[in-house]
């Protein structure tokens, strides 16, 4: 695949950015990659365009289908396996958000609940201590709330909502 010099920079930044997402490079230049390019890549145009090792494509190819971001797709007359992400930023966006929330939030929600759980029988643990480890998960489980009420959103409301920013303050009245 042929990059244009705006076709490099783009992939060059969203991999920078990767990185302080906390998502290796390599991954994703490769989700940059097929997100640009018209049609599926093979493994093969994936390393050759980028200029990587084949394992990092297979490794990074493997990261990407974990977070449901990359899926396999075969063309006709050719037995290996091309690779495709979702063109639309919304879908893109959700399936990411909907990762970090099964990586990240409910995790440390279980761990947070636990924690105040284990904490009534402590009586080591300083009460201020224990207060502020129950406002972390009073506010985590808050935003999963939120998170849950705005994914059943239908997508225009969501795209009004977001675009309303700030006047939504007018709406509910100053504070």
């Amino acid at each position: 695949m042929k990059l244009t010099p705006i076709m490099e920079k783009y992939i060059l930044h969203w991999g920078e950015m990767g990185t302080r997402w906390g998502v290796n490079r390599t991954v994703a230049q490769i989700h940059a990659l097929l997100y640009l390019s018209a049609t599926p890549l093979n493994a093969e145009e994936i390393t050759e365009t980028l200029g990587v090792a084949r394992s990092n494509v297979s490794t990074s190819i493997k990261e990407l289908q974990s977070w449901r971001l990359v899926k396999v797709v075969h063309l006709l007359g050719d037995r290996r396996d091309h690779f495709e992400t979702m063109k639309d930023p919304w879908d893109l966006f959700d399936t990411i958000m909907q990762g970090r929330k099964q990586r990240e939030l409910d995790p440390t929600i279980t761990l947070l609940r636990e924690c105040v759980l284990d904490s009534d029988a402590d009586k080591e643990t300083p009460e201020n201590v224990k207060q502020r480890i129950k406002e972390v998960l009073d506010f985590m489980e808050t935003l999963d709330t939120w998170y849950g009420q705005i994914k059943g959103l239908p997508r225009t409301t969501l795209v009004k909502l977001i675009k309303l920013g700030a006047k939504v303050q007018g709406l509910l009245g100053k504070k």
